[in-house]
């Protein structure tokens, strides 16, 4: 993909933030909540976003929890899938079970029984969602967000400076100007 600097205008296509540090560069990470329905929405665009920028550029994910319930749940829920190792295989099946099927978890054991249910035993979920590896998550979580400065979700930030502003774009449009911003540091 050769994309000119021409092609894209800072304010417009994206902002310029002060950001989160990322261990690693190329990176896109997208802050979400599985509560969200332009998030469900716009699942399947990253998804198909990712797969072209493959080997290029590393996606990562940051929930969103707004400071309300349900989301902080949905905050566990990823949590919970990267910590069991499912995240790949439940991240779509989380959206589609809050969209399609029983709504956001609104109490800690409707998450737990959702977990249980995918294979996990009990007692790890619970000794999982109770610990202070949890609680930090959801604090680095928020805290990213906060340094991002996210306004609303979905939000794609690009090597913790560069802000994706929402536009309509064709996942090849949004891997151009992903490209496009993980190269922006590299240039004089």
């Amino acid at each position: 993909m050769s994309v000119d600097a021409t092609d894209y205008v800072e304010g417009v296509d994206y902002t310029q933030v002060s950001g989160i540090p990322e261990s690693n560069t190329p990176v896109v990470r997208e802050f979400f909540s599985y509560n969200c329905p332009h998030c469900y929405r716009q699942d399947p665009l990253f998804e198909e976003t990712e797969a072209l920028l493959k080997g290029k550029v590393e996606f990562a994910r940051t929930p969103i929890g707004a400071g309300r319930t349900s989301w902080i749940l949905s905050q566990e829920a990823y949590y919970l899938a990267e910590k069991f190792k499912m995240a790949s295989q439940l991240h779509g099946n989380i959206f589609k079970r809050i969209h399609e099927k029983e709504g956001a978890f609104t109490r800690k054991e409707q998450l737990a029984e959702y977990f249980v249910k995918q294979g996990v035993k009990r007692e790890d979920v619970d000794k999982a969602m109770g610990s202070a590896d949890a609680s930090l998550a959801i604090s680095n979580y928020d805290t990213q967000a906060q340094l991002a400065g996210i306004r609303g979700v979905p939000s794609l930030l690009v090597n913790g400076r560069y802000l994706i502003s929402s536009k309509h774009r064709t996942a090849e449009e949004l891997a151009e100007l992903v490209t496009y911003l993980s190269e922006l540091e590299d240039k004089p």
